[in-house]
């Protein structure tokens, strides 16, 4: 297969077990709905190979891609029908594709597509530390299919701190209007988280002035307890001094009647 061609069949069978074996063969289960050129497409469940389905589509269009599809049953071409992929879904852990929307189209007549925004250029409001903020990373335009832009570009560089950039702020060709409203806001820079600075300089200056004061008390403690050791020593030799005569005192007078008699 090839970019913008593709080849999907009908499904005849429904329910959790023909899909399930529609999978392990590496297609998945899918629906077709819309209007060509021929009118509107009651919904027609179709299943699709998935690895031809990823080379139809364009690598830089992605969803935004035409594609050509050939519809067959049971082997035999039935139709052609332009279509675009309108919404797939992926297995929750192995992020697989297991269910895929194909939107018939008239590629005469207006769609809907949703196209990426890119930011270019440094905000001003950057140096004096503002922080961006951005609301959309995509667009919602409508136009014809061939002109479906890749993606939409943005000037950020002179937004300032408080500034605001709108849809309406977004450039677009020519034949390409916007289905998401113009007000609504794009990227915006904010000011800077303060809260948090003034919060750590405070309590710096408070480690700062503390340790000056634990300091001096350290100081001023360590003279003290050597006073006080110092004047306990003499105070307990003192004590031992007056201990001794004391005693003598004491056994002198209990000899001496001892020896009289």
């Amino acid at each position: 297969m090839s970019v913008g061609t593709l080849t999907v069949s009908i499904r005849n069978q429904s329910g959790k077990g023909p899909a399930r074996v529609l999978r392990s063969k590496g297609r998945v289960p899918g629906v077709c709905y819309g209007a060509s050129t021929d009118g509107p497409i009651a919904p027609l469940s179709v299943e699709i190979d998935v690895k031809a389905l990823r080379a139809a589509l364009d690598p830089v269009r992605k969803q935004n891609t035409v594609i050509r599809i050939s519809l067959e049953d049971a082997g035999k071409p039935v139709r052609e029908l332009s279509v675009l992929v309108k919404d797939y879904q992926l297995h929750p852990l192995r992020r697989e594709i297991t269910h895929v929307d194909l939107l018939a189209i008239d590629p005469d007549k207006e769609v809907n597509a949703i196209v990426p925004l890119e930011f270019v250029g440094k905000p001003v409001g950057t140096i004096d530390g503002g922080v961006l903020h951005t609301v959309m990373r995509s667009l919602e335009v409508r136009c014809k299919p061939a002109i479906i832009p890749v993606k939409l570009t943005l000037d950020v560089s002179p937004l300032g701190i408080g500034d605001v950039l709108h849809v309406s702020d977004v450039a677009l060709p020519e034949g390409v209007v916007f289905v998401t409203g113009g007000r609504e806001a794009v990227i915006s820079l904010t000011p800077p988280d303060k809260d948090e600075a003034p919060v750590a300089t405070e309590a710096a200056a408070t480690d700062a002035a503390a340790a000056p004061a634990a300091a001096g008390k350290d100081a001023k403690a360590a003279p003290a307890a050597a006073g006080k050791a110092g004047a306990a020593a003499p105070a307990a030799a003192k004590g031992g001094a007056a201990a001794k005569p004391a005693a003598g005192a004491a056994a002198k007078p209990a000899a001496k009647p001892a020896a009289k008699k």
